[in-house]
């Protein structure tokens, strides 16, 4: 099963950059399909496969932090290749 999942990560600490940072380049590192835009990152790709992945690299990223805030949108469907039509 396809879904794309939007990711929005916010260290609640003053050096918060570089936690974003280092998140989103794991992320680029996949195998998954990545989209970033000013407030969030998207990731595409099967569910089954994306969820462990996912799972990895968040703990990786809450372990080098004191306090932080993913928020994260599931949809069921591929759509990094959305485009409005408006």
């Amino acid at each position: 099963m396809k879904v794309s999942i939007d990711l929005t990560l916010s260290p609640l600490q003053d050096d918060y950059e570089i936690h974003v940072i280092n998140f989103i380049k794991a992320l680029r590192q996949s195998d998954f399909t990545v989209l970033e835009n000013p407030l969030s990152t998207q990731i595409y790709g099967d569910f089954d496969s994306l969820m462990p992945f996912l799972n990895e690299q968040i703990k990786i990223s809450f372990e080098n932090q004191n306090i932080c805030v993913l928020t994260m949108k599931i949809v069921k469907t591929d759509r990094h290749g959305y485009e409005p039509h408006f």
